[in-house]
């Protein structure tokens, strides 16, 4: 699941200064082909970043800025008027409306399957024999779940934005095993990673205690599973900007991956496909084929133009940054939504 509103509702400072990159002379770069003040603009590629087409044509109207969620081979689009999904490997999305389900509701995925959360904390999941979404976890009685996560060894955690639970009993009962912020959740061998208030969290323990492996002074933003470990993304405070790490031995230790980009406050995700990572950053899609050691942009961003070597000399004063493109990754599709400063 994506970062929760707590994490979008933090405020960071806004703009970055021109940077100077050299975009590859393999990648087929394009321009936005809608408008900055446009509502929603959702760009797929199907080629690892080179070429984007625009799908927003094809999204439900609507006057609202949607939410966007990616499974391993479906999509989910929440709107003002209901919860719409869609198959990755289609060469358009269609969208078919989730009937039943609050338009308010966000998405998770889980090894058992899709999950629904309500405004509200009530969870659902769709039966896969038919269209219909019954409740589940009735006996977790929380206002609000910010996530849901199932782990490898069938424990259920559990993020209400203010406090962390695991349930080992199939959701019978709850512990508390964390007191503050969680947002994403992502395992990998018998390691549990969380963003949190603090920076990224570390668990070896299915969860039990949770130690600081990136704390600078702000909060923790996303994970990624990569090649051979993990990608994360972390606010530092002295730097005021977000910084892409990884680790490449189980989460203990972490270097930074983000030398060759613009420091911003504003980059949004981190995401590999194939053997490529790629960056949402307010300059534009970024690609690395060398796990954060070079980068080269893919697509350029909103209000900014191609080739950057004219900032050499006017270096100009740093811009607000009104959209960025967030990643997301669904079967053998990479999607670029663009979504405000902060989210």
């Amino acid at each position: 699941m994506q970062l929760t509103l707590l994490s979008c509702l933090l405020i960071f400072v806004a703009g970055d200064q021109a940077s100077e990159y050299s975009p590859s002379s393999e990648t087929k770069i394009v321009e936005p082909t809608k408008e900055a003040e446009a509502i929603n603009i959702i760009l797929q590629s199907k080629d690892g970043g080179q070429t984007w087409q625009d799908i927003s044509h094809a999204l439900p109207e609507t006057e609202e800025r949607v939410a966007f969620y990616a499974g391993t081979s479906e999509v989910y689009l929440g709107t003002g008027g209901g919860m719409y999904s869609s198959k990755s490997n289609l060469n358009t999305p269609v969208w078919e409306k989730e009937n039943g389900l609050n338009p308010r509701s966000s998405i998770a995925f889980t090894r058992s399957g899709v999950r629904a959360i309500t405004y509200d904390g009530k969870m659902y999941q769709k039966k896969s024999s038919s269209e219909t979404w019954m409740p589940i976890y009735k006996n977790f009685k929380s206002s609000s779940v910010a996530n849901v996560f199932e782990a490898s060894d069938g424990a259920i955690l559990f993020s209400t934005g203010r406090n962390f639970f695991k349930s080992t009993d199939k959701a019978l009962t709850w512990k508390l095993v964390h007191k503050g912020h969680v947002g994403e959740i992502l395992e990998s061998e018998g390691v549990l990673l969380v963003t949190g208030q603090h920076g990224i969290m570390r668990s070896t323990d299915n969860g039990e205690q949770w130690e600081l492996v990136i704390s600078e002074g702000g909060i923790g933003m996303a994970l990624e599973r990569i090649d051979g470990g993990f990608a994360a993304i972390a606010y530092n405070a002295q730097t005021k900007s977000r910084r892409i790490h990884a680790s490449f031995d189980a989460g203990k230790t972490w270097q930074a991956i983000d030398e060759g980009l613009q420091p911003s406050p504003n980059i949004s995700s981190v995401k590999q496909m194939g053997g490529d990572l790629f960056v949402g950053h307010p300059d534009g899609i970024f690609r690395s084929s060398d796990m954060g050691k070079t980068w080269d942009r893919v697509h350029a961003g909103f209000g900014n133009v191609l080739h950057a070597s004219i900032f050499e000399s006017l270096n100009p004063a740093p811009a607000p940054v009104e959209k960025v493109f967030k990643l997301y990754v669904s079967g053998s599709v990479l999607y670029a939504v663009a979504v405000s400063p902060g989210c």
